[in-house]
């Protein structure tokens, strides 16, 4: 159904969880806040689902995860809040935010309205400077999927979008399509995680790179909405 949870909520306890993976290394930290290093790592581990929706979780649990101390934790444990990962418990602690297939299918929804406008917008605008970055992206695409590297693939994609919005000249709508990439990563690693699919979103975003270098808009409108509704299906069949 529409709104139903996609995961049962648990509790992780500290002690005895032998089973629980540490931070992976490719979380970027250096030269960033203690701050920083907390939020990058808790919410690398709430995006590749480490952390599933629904699980409870408390700062001693956090600190022991990622090494770092209360305050560093306490703070990233906010900022996750105000983005939406995290709800906090007043003297509990945080529990990982839920997700439903109601909130994959409207992020979807405003993707697409807003998204096919951006490309064309940006099939327009695109400098050749703007091209390269964007075809600089899409070449890392090889080494993570040759690797198999499911969460590189990911930030592949997150980078590649943001690098067409940016090119897009709209401030505004690449600040509204950041924050909807941002809401869509849980479920893109959800859905996305074969290397058969992994294989299919590079080919998708070589087809729009194509047609933002042709300048052809209608094109690009094509391609991006053709990637979303692949999205679409891959969640549906995964949920």
């Amino acid at each position: 159904m529409p709104n139903e949870t996609l995961f049962e909520p648990r509790t992780t306890e500290v002690a005895g969880d032998a089973h629980r993976m540490p931070p992976e290394p490719s979380v970027p930290h250096d030269g960033r806040s203690l701050t920083e290093r907390a939020y990058e790592a808790i919410k690398h581990d709430i995006i590749t689902l480490r952390l599933r929706p629904g699980e409870t979780l408390n700062e001693a649990q956090l600190m022991q995860s990622t090494g770092l101390g209360r305050t560093p934790v306490h703070q990233a444990m906010h900022r996750l809040a105000l983005e939406g990962l995290l709800v906090i418990l007043p003297r509990k602690g945080a529990m990982v935010a839920p997700v439903s297939l109601n909130d994959a299918l409207e992020i979807i929804d405003v993707r697409m309205v807003n998204e096919t406008y951006c490309v064309e917008l940006a099939a327009r605008a695109a400098t050749p400077e703007d091209l390269a970055a964007i075809e600089a992206v899409l070449a890392r695409s090889h080494d993570a999927i040759a690797a198999r590297d499911v969460a590189a693939m990911m930030r592949i994609d997150r980078e590649f979008h943001l690098a067409i919005s940016r090119a897009s000249r709209n401030q505004t709508l690449a600040e509204l399509l950041r924050g909807l990439h941002e809401r869509s990563l849980r479920f893109w690693f959800l859905a996305l995680s074969t290397p058969s699919h992994l294989e299919g979103v590079y080919e998708e975003h070589l087809e729009l790179y194509e047609a933002l270098a042709a300048h052809d808009g209608e094109r690009a409108r094509r391609a991006i909405a053709r990637h979303i509704e692949e999205f679409r299906t891959h969640i549906l069949k995964a949920i």
